[in-house]
């Protein structure tokens, strides 16, 4: 996964506060908060809930915490390079891009907090932070109104999985 790479701004937990574009979606899963993080760390099992996402590597060793990084292949060969601010299994994770092949962002994020409501179920808050940049910028409306239909498509797409195929992750 080599592409030119654009750096994006360095931003921190502070974003997901105050990003000029920001898209909450939460959703209630049949899993356990660990199966779900156990899902979160297999390579593989993003491009089969995300249709948005080609390929998955993680470019950091096990066990993940803060400051792993991975790279993200999505349609037409756009590569994200991503680094994690976050990551408390099975509660909470968070990464930020730190350079992306495109150069319509300034800044990107995504905060996963995760609830154990028992019964083997939990609860999702995703959190998308965006600051655009040149034409990106000039459709901020549009572009929230795209990614906040598409957020809750991939929330919804991830309950399914979870319930269907990603059951490989759940543990009695």
């Amino acid at each position: 996964m080599t592409r030119k790479q654009y750096e994006c701004r360095k931003v921190d937990l502070e974003f997901f506060n105050d990003a000029k574009i920001l898209i909450s979606t939460e959703v209630t899963i049949a899993c356990s908060p660990e199966s779900l993080f156990r899902c979160f760390e297999d390579a593989h099992a993003w491009s089969e809930w995300v249709d948005v996402i080609e390929n998955v590597e993680w470019t950091s060793p096990r066990p993940f915490k803060v400051g792993t990084t991975r790279n993200v292949e999505m349609p037409g060969g756009i590569i994200a390079y991503e680094e994690f601010l976050a990551w408390d299994s099975p509660r909470h994770m968070a990464f930020r891009f730190n350079q992306f092949s495109q150069s319509f962002l300034k800044a990107f994020g995504e905060n996963y907090r995760v609830t154990d409501l028992g019964d083997n179920r939990c609860r999702l808050v995703w959190t998308v932070a965006i600051e655009p940049g040149g034409i990106a910028g000039i459709l901020s409306p549009l572009l929230k109104l795209y990614l906040a239909r598409n957020s809750q498509k991939i929330t919804s797409s991830l309950a399914a999985f979870m319930e269907n195929e990603g059951s490989r992750f759940c543990t009695p």
